[in-house]
């Protein structure tokens, strides 16, 4: 599992991750809420946790993306996300493995393409997950 981030304690429903959830109400936190429901909705095996004071979502116990929000924007981070194929060019970042769409709450999104980034990044670590099994 080289290059995976492991998460044991990641549940189904993580009530620290509702608690965040629940205390981002405003404009940003009503995005990072529908997109961290987004993320939960990749597949039956989604778990979730708080790490680094983000929401996280898991492929069982393996992270393969976040939320957070910001001042002026949210942030959907893909961990592995510089191995995804991002056609629209939504995705940001030039770090060894991370990236991340940055959305504002009045700019326009294609919201097809933000799904597509979510399944392909939910596809690519399960197939990093079996290549490990």
């Amino acid at each position: 599992m080289n290059d995976l981030f492991v998460f044991p304690d990641a549940v189904k429903e993580d009530p620290a991750v509702e608690v965040w959830l629940s205390e981002h109400s405003d404009e940003l936190g009503k995005l990072a809420n529908e997109w961290f429901q987004s993320l939960r909705e990749a597949g039956e095996d989604v778990n979730e946790i708080m790490h680094d004071g983000c929401p996280t979502a898991c492929i069982s116990h393996t992270a393969f993306a976040y939320v957070n929000a910001y001042r002026h924007h949210i942030n959907i981070g893909f961990f592995r996300g510089n191995e995804l194929l991002d056609e629209h060019g939504l995705l940001e970042g030039t770090g060894k493995r991370m990236r991340h769409i940055k959305i504002k709450p009045h700019n326009k999104i294609d919201r097809e393409a933000v799904r597509a980034l979510i399944d392909l990044a939910y596809i690519n670590m399960k197939s990093h997950l079996a290549a490990s099994a």
